[in-house]
């Protein structure tokens, strides 16, 4: 029986996550090094819906869809546009019962999902990691903070934009696309703000006018989340607006002037700016010189604009990876033909991905994000009210 090599995961997203389990469930093991101090250090992000045809095919090899369908809010997949002035509905389109197939999870939910199964001690917690450091014999160590962990036949950096791991096979980084979104939460708000809920739905709430944008999106546990979004520069790599970074949300509303009141109730009462996010993105179809030991996957191999896709490509790419791994002869084969099977994925998907942001960030953002949901209307057969 072959040897399977020591494996080094940074990371535990969701991607990092889904290789380290479906390793596992082929017997093989990675030791996993995590920034967070533990699984429960930070806010994790906002809900998330699971593609069947990648983040539920890549839960499936982990041997985790049905666990995933149990928890999963199947009753969250409405999707709502109204008009920025006066609030009134515009599209409106709502799976019927048992028609929705991309249902919602809190990415804290989604990581516990993950985290489950896993060995005692495959995570390492509060590992923050400096730089990968290349070894004569071809394999590598991790500078952490807290010491130099290795050697590891493989590395795999699923360490997000702005990865360690990436950074020791290409200088490519991620550039500004011209957009930010400003985040904000209102919790208990069925109880607490029955009007933002009603408004909002069972699903996300989109408003969008002459490039900015108000997005409420439905949580578990009785959360929204709201984004303000703002168009503060051309996508040209630049830096975003520094005035953005300490914003308050007086300074905020001001930004909103002349939209809905029921619109900007949902900034209005919301308990504070929680995070300010400029969206960045790496090049569409980056590649590198393939480097056998070391690789990237998700958010830190193609960063791309939120949505809906990000989480989705991450973990299909760890699970074709870990299969590449465990099913080629020599495993060095399989982690070129995960690459390859990566970027082309990637390099199908980022450029639209791209476009549809600054579609629905440009002077007509309401009619691209109809034209959207018109699109996916007719991929799915489901219904569009207007």
């Amino acid at each position: 029986m072959r040897q399977a090599p020591t494996i080094a995961i940074v990371g535990a997203g969701p991607a990092g996550l889904t290789l380290a389990n479906v390793l596992q469930r082929h017997g093989w093991r990675a030791d996993v090094f995590e920034t967070d101090a533990s699984v429960d250090a930070r806010d994790q992000g906002g809900s998330l819906d699971l593609h069947p045809e990648e983040g539920q095919r890549a839960l499936a090899r982990a041997g985790l869809l049905d666990a995933f369908m149990a928890i999963a809010r199947h009753e969250d997949q409405e999707t709502r546009l109204v008009h920025h002035a006066t609030g009134q509905l515009l599209r409106e389109q709502i799976p019927a019962p048992g028609e929705g197939d991309r249902p919602e999870i809190d990415r804290q939910a989604l990581r516990a999902l993950l985290l489950h199964p896993l060995a005692a001690g495959v995570v390492r917690w509060g590992e923050r990691l400096e730089a990968v450091l290349p070894r004569a014999d071809g394999r590598h160590d991790l500078r952490c903070a807290s010491g130099v962990k290795g050697p590891y036949d493989l590395v795999v950096g699923a360490d997000g934009a702005w990865s360690k791991v990436r950074a020791a096979l290409t200088p490519a980084l991620p550039a500004y696309t011209g957009v930010t979104f400003i985040e904000l939460w209102l919790r208990d708000v069925d109880r607490r703000h029955p009007r933002v809920a009603r408004l909002v739905g069972h699903g996300t709430l989109f408003a969008l006018h002459g490039g900015a944008g108000i997005v409420g999106q439905r949580n578990g546990n009785a959360t929204l989340r709201v984004y303000a979004a703002l168009r503060t520069g051309a996508a040209t790599g630049a830096c975003p607006d520094p005035a953005l970074a300490a914003i308050g949300k007086d300074a905020l509303l001001a930004r909103f002037a002349g939209w809905a009141p029921s619109l900007l109730d949902l900034i209005a009462e919301a308990e504070g700016i929680a995070a300010v996010r400029p969206i960045m993105a790496l090049p569409p179809g980056l590649r590198w010189p393939h480097r056998a030991g070391l690789t990237v996957i998700g958010d830190a191999a193609h960063v791309m604009p939120p949505l809906g896709v990000g989480v989705n490509l991450a973990m299909l790419d760890a699970a074709e990876l870990a299969e590449a791994l465990v099913g080629a002869d020599d495993w060095r084969a399989g982690q070129r033909r995960g690459e390859e099977s990566m970027w082309a994925r990637a390099a199908g998907i980022a450029p639209g991905c791209i476009e549809a942001l600054a579609d629905m960030f440009d002077d007509n953002g309401a009619r691209a994000l109809v034209e959207q949901m018109e699109a996916h209307a007719r991929r799915d057969g489901a219904g569009l009210s207007r």
